[in-house]
């Protein structure tokens, strides 16, 4: 059964060609070329279209960001932090001002419905909201006698140093912004490295930041690969890395902090279960399972990727997702009237069919199938339409690995316990959902489910800014999330004081 999706007539508004050249790297409060002739193309998902090319930076280029990061430390470290934070209010303003371009820019770079962009820039802005309150954040504690007679002791949180962020490419505009406000704020310096595929929203963020006249050095970003993050990582001057991505390159990455003796969060990869029990809306429910699962074409770490269907719900709960799945149209992100976007790159739509063969050969059925979608207007588009498997076990490979697509697989199990067995046996744990009126059902589940992430009758349990990004098992590595109080102690360091006068 082929995606209703793919086979419409619609009109889409075709967005204008764009061409943002070769980008630039911004070092100690200046535009620079990078130092080397090795680029990449960077392409607009929906057409195939090259928009820009982006310069693998060589390890040189990263050292200079490093040293201009440091030398401009000890300056910004002593500002006060009341200061630092109404630098966090004109960076607040200037994003506001230009937010409808910076959300278009990610779509047009990455390819994602509009509206999933505008709440990614959304989300940023909340995290500079939170980075504003710096002054609070980073209080410690004053206990007068604390010691002994006449001997006080108190706790004071203090930045490091110089800390780097190495992007991923699904959310340019918003998963930086879990780490480089909180770090500045606190009186660290930083160095964002962009994901090679999705770089250039970065880049037009940081030319809207110019106008916040941040001191030079204080924030840097440099364009490049492997090369360029590994020249962070091994960097005596850096104080600290936080990624997020793939739970290889994030275990590699933490190994690589852990040798250099640095500060590391490391938030990797998710293949998440939504639970839906027997006494669930699925009506009401239907509409946030859609986005769960084919938001952002699948594409995040908080996807819905196995629907695990308990007792007699299955039947309903198949024929409703598979119809409501049906109905999603898939266009340019640009297009309003679309609902769902193509992937990053034809490499991704080739992995994407590769797992979807493989489960067929497993013996899943597939019940709705995404590929082949065409778009009238937009052939050089990374299409795959939204996918469904039933008869899926959770030993199968497609229900066991990440994907990062548009593709749902569908286990039916007994009861909740067998539920929350299979997803405590994976080895991700990143997030999980279960639909459900009864409280003592919800509890028991977010009370034994092991994953950071719970949601309750939603699939897509995201933090708010000032909440930690959490994750477990093989979803996270480090002690301190992204995000919140938690971030702030990463990018601070206690110092005990015992005063005696």
């Amino acid at each position: 059964m082929r995606a209703g999706v793919a086979m419409g007539e619609f009109n889409c508004l075709k967005a204008p060609k764009e061409d943002y050249g070769t980008l630039k790297n911004y070092i100690d409060g200046e535009w620079v070329e990078a130092t080397t002739d090795r680029t990449l193309d960077v392409e607009n998902p929906a057409t195939g279209e090259i928009i820009g090319k982006v310069p693998l930076s060589p390890a040189a280029d990263m050292e200079a960001a490093i040293k201009a990061a440091n030398d401009a430390y000890w300056d910004w470290r002593s500002t006060p932090p009341i200061v630092r934070a109404r630098y966090m209010f004109k960076i607040k303003d200037l994003l506001e001002k230009n937010f409808e371009e910076i959300s278009r820019v990610a779509t047009q770079e990455h390819g994602k419905h509009i509206d999933e962009a505008r709440g990614e820039t959304r989300r940023a802005i909340e995290n500079v909201e939170t980075a504003a309150g710096i002054p609070t954040m980073m209080m410690g504690y004053h206990l007068e006698d604390g010691a002994a007679k006449n001997i006080d002791e108190m706790v004071v949180r203090q930045p490091m140093g110089v800390f780097g962020h190495i992007a991923p490419f699904n959310f340019p505009g918003m998963v930086p912004y879990w780490f480089w406000p909180y770090a500045l704020a606190t009186g660290n310096t930083f160095i964002l490295k962009p994901s090679e595929q999705t770089p250039i929203t970065l880049q037009r963020t940081f030319e809207v930041l110019e106008d916040a006249d941040l001191p030079p050095g204080v924030f840097n970003l440099v364009n490049g690969d492997k090369t360029a993050a590994d020249a962070m990582l091994d960097s005596p001057d850096v104080q600290g890395v936080t990624f997020v991505g793939s739970t290889p390159v994030g275990k590699h990455i933490y190994a690589r902090c852990g040798e250099t003796g640095k500060r590391c969060i490391a938030q990797a990869g998710a293949k998440n279960f939504l639970t839906v029990m027997p006494d669930a809306e699925i009506d009401r429910a239907m509409p946030n399972m859609m986005a769960s699962f084919f938001g952002n074409s699948g594409q995040r770490c908080l996807a819905g990727a196995n629907l695990v269907a308990v007792g007699d719900i299955y039947d309903e709960l198949k024929e409703k997702f598979v119809a409501a799945a049906s109905k999603l149209k898939v266009g340019p992100g640009l297009d309003e009237s679309c609902q769902m976007g193509p992937v990053i790159s034809a490499k991704s739509v080739e992995r994407i069919h590769g797992y979807i063969e493989g489960a067929v050969k497993q013996g899943a059925r597939l019940i709705l199938d995404g590929r082949g979608v065409e778009v009238p207007g937009y052939e050089g588009g990374h299409w795959v339409g939204p996918t469904i498997l039933d008869d899926s076990t959770p030993e199968m490979t497609h229900c066991q690995e990440e994907i990062f697509g548009p593709v749902a697989s569908i286990i039916r199990v007994a009861d909740l316990e067998e539920a929350i067995r299979i997803t405590n046996a994976s080895p991700f744990g990143n997030s999980a959902s279960i639909y459900t009126q009864s409280g003592r059902v919800a509890r028991t589940f977010q009370y034994k489910c092991q994953a950071g992430n719970i949601g309750v009758n939603l699939g897509i349990p995201a933090p708010m800014a000032y909440f930690p990004f959490a994750g477990q098992k093989d979803s996270f590595f480090g002690n301190m999330h992204g995000q919140g109080s938690d971030v702030v102690q990463f990018f601070t360091d206690s110092k005990v004081l015992i005063i005696r006068w």
